[in-house]
C-alpha cells in the first residue's frame, strides 16, 4: 500500500456513515478515488432501488478524496457545494463511485464523481456529481 493510499484510508476509516453503510475504499491514485457500497436492506427507497442518498454519499466521499490526494499531508477537504443528477434507477447489488478531480486549486478544488449500479457484474451509470471542495487544516 503506498503512503498516499494509507493516508486516504485512515481518514476514510474515520467517516462513520462509511461504515454504517457498508463502503470500502478501492483504487486510490493522484486525483482519482473508487469507493464501493452494497445495497442493504437499510439503504432502499420504497420501491426496493438504492436510495438517492446512499447514491449522493458515496459520491460526495469519492469526490472529495480525490481532491484531498491533492493536498498536503496537513490537509483535509470539506464539501463546499455537490450537485448531482440521477440518470438511472440504483438497481442492482452495489453501487461505485468514481471520483475525480477536475481542476486543483490551493482554495477551491472542483470535482466530479460517476456512480455506477452494479447487477449480475454489469455496470450502469445512474449519478453523475459535480462540486466544489475546501482545503482544510487536518486538526479540526
Amino acid at each position: 500500500m503506498t503512503d498516499l493510499t494509507e493516508r486516504i484510508q485512515r481518514s476514510f476509516d474515520r467517516q462513520s456513515l462509511m461504515a454504517t453503510l457498508g463502503a470500502t475504499l478501492g483504487s486510490v491514485a493522484p486525483g482519482t478515488v473508487t469507493i464501493s457500497a452494497p445495497i442493504l436492506a437499510g439503504a432502499r427507497q420504497q420501491q426496493g432501488l438504492a436510495h438517492a442518498g446512499l447514491i449522493f454519499s458515496i459520491a460526495d466521499s469519492a469526490a472529495g478524496y480525490s481532491a484531498l490526494t491533492q493536498m498536503p499531508e496537513s490537509s483535509e477537504v470539506v464539501t463546499a457545494e455537490l450537485k448531482i443528477n440521477l440518470l438511472a434507477p440504483g438497481a442492482g447489488d452495489a453501487l461505485i463511485a468514481r471520483g475525480r478531480v477536475v481542476k486543483p486549486g490551493r482554495r477551491l478544488v472542483i470535482v466530479t464523481a460517476e456512480v455506477h449500479a452494479v447487477s449480475d457484474g454489469q455496470e450502469t451509470l445512474i449519478a453523475i456529481a459535480q462540486g466544489t471542495m475546501v482545503p482544510v487544516n487536518a486538526s479540526r
